[in-house]
């Protein structure tokens, strides 16, 4: 029999509360969710993870002196905290990257990165693989922020090849770091050069899933405006400063105050809002559906060859 069936409320069986049995599984459960901040030393990636989460998770940090830097190469270094937000509980880690472009030699800062994104994938297919697959932790990085300096022209080198060495493994969130060292119109100016190059240099950074068609147009509106302030302008501001009476956080400089949660200002609640409110789990799903099947594919490849020459090599000696 061809079409749907549609029951009668007298007929009801009960599967329409499937939803509600996942959502309450999933809280009980809760989410775990990896940020990698990526971006030379002095641009405020601290600063701004402390604001985006409010938590103090990087306490009074102090830069390196220049010499210090030169001969210092990347480390990782990994923050975690669990936030509760109305019972739901967020498991977060913060990977962090200080000593990156540093380096005199590029490539000292490149390997690191490189091989913590892919270690947390072959842990990843381990669990997977394994006999206990019930409490798999998911510790892939499902985002990478990575930050721009607004100083120069717009990308450089050191950028260029990072992305492209990592577009394929991580969703990247290009920012322009710092933005309130520039006017309006050198934002304006600075984005456009940035994604060109993005664009000529064939970088793949995240891109925002269309709406459905039966989303509301306050919604869509929303989303368009996410999808233009790419790559986001911010200021990070722990300051609490006063405006007209209110308590703002901010950074005050001889000219005026920059708001951080001013969207006419910079971007900060635009990418706090794609980051938590409303993309979180297209991150997450991209990442497992796009980039790790990516590596599981390029991994099983390279075990059947593998496997294939040395049945070819016993084979000879045979």
């Amino acid at each position: 029999m061809n079409g749907m069936y549609v029951q009668d409320e007298e007929e009801y069986i009960g599967f329409a509360t499937l939803p509600e049995q996942v959502h309450r599984k999933a809280v009980k459960r809760g989410f775990d969710f990896t940020l990698m901040v990526l971006g030379e030393s002095g641009l405020g990636k601290s600063t701004l993870i402390n604001s985006l989460f409010l938590t103090e998770l990087y306490k009074d940090r102090q830069l390196n002196n220049v010499e210090d830097r030169i001969h210092k190469t990347t480390q990782i270094e990994k923050k975690q905290l669990e936030i509760e937000e109305r019972g739901v509980r967020l498991r977060l880690t913060i990977v962090d990257t200080p000593g990156f472009n540093d380096s005199v030699n590029g490539e000292d800062s490149n390997k690191p990165i490189i091989n913590y994104i892919d270690s947390q994938f072959d842990q990843y297919f381990k669990d997977e693989s394994g006999l206990n697959r019930k409490n798999i932790q998911d510790n892939r990085v499902h985002c990478c922020l990575y930050f721009i300096s607004p100083f120069g022209h717009g990308l450089k080198p050191v950028d260029v090849d990072m992305m492209k060495k990592i577009h394929q493994k991580v969703n990247i969130v290009p920012l322009l770091a710092k933005s309130d060292m520039l006017t309006p119109s050198e934002v304006k100016k600075k984005k456009a050069k940035i994604l060109q190059e993005i664009d000529q240099h064939d970088i793949q950074i995240y891109e925002f899933p269309e709406c459905d068609s039966d989303e509301d147009e306050e919604f869509k509106k929303q989303d368009q405006e996410l999808k233009l302030a790419v790559p986001f302008a911010i200021v990070g501001a722990n300051t609490v400063v006063e405006v007209n009476g209110k308590r703002l956080r901010g950074r005050v400089y001889p000219w005026g105050i920059v708001e951080v949660d001013n969207p006419n200002h910079c971007d900060f609640i635009r990418l706090r809002q794609m980051l938590i409110s409303t993309h979180m789990q297209d991150l997450k799903d991209v990442t497992a559906d796009v980039h790790y099947e990516n590596y599981r594919a390029t991994y099983l490849a390279d075990q059947m060859k593998t496997g294939k020459e040395r049945k070819y090599n016993g084979c000879k000696l045979c």
